[in-house]
């Protein structure tokens, strides 16, 4: 299994294109848990997902993604770093707060 080190893409201009490469953060747990908490946050309504100023709602779809990173915490419980369990817990948290205020099951 490669390093850490060899995935990450390198920073900056490549100059054999002649352009800028995009960056690309290394792999590690947070790129797993990290799409699901924005798209939380997206469904939630707490983000503009279209670029349009509007924050629309999806709850359903929400407490789908919340479900999905319990699950995932559920199924790497004792396989974790500290940091990384710290780090799904800390989503799940937030994300669970804010579809009880937003489903109006609590007043924040």
């Amino acid at each position: 299994m490669p390093e850490d080190k060899d995935r990450q893409q390198p920073e900056g201009p490549d100059p054999e294109a002649g352009e800028e490469k995009e960056f690309l953060p290394p792999l590690d747990f947070s790129s797993i848990v990290f799409p699901f908490y924005t798209q939380g946050l997206f469904k939630l309504g707490l983000m503009d997902e279209s670029g349009t100023g509007k924050n629309e709602k999806n709850l359903d779809l929400a407490k789908r993604l919340i479900d999905l990173l319990d699950l995932l915490k559920d199924r790497t419980r004792g396989n974790l770093k500290t940091e990384e369990e710290k780090f799904l817990e800390s989503c799940l948290i937030q994300l669970k707060t804010h579809y009880l205020e937003k489903a109006n099951v609590i007043k924040l």
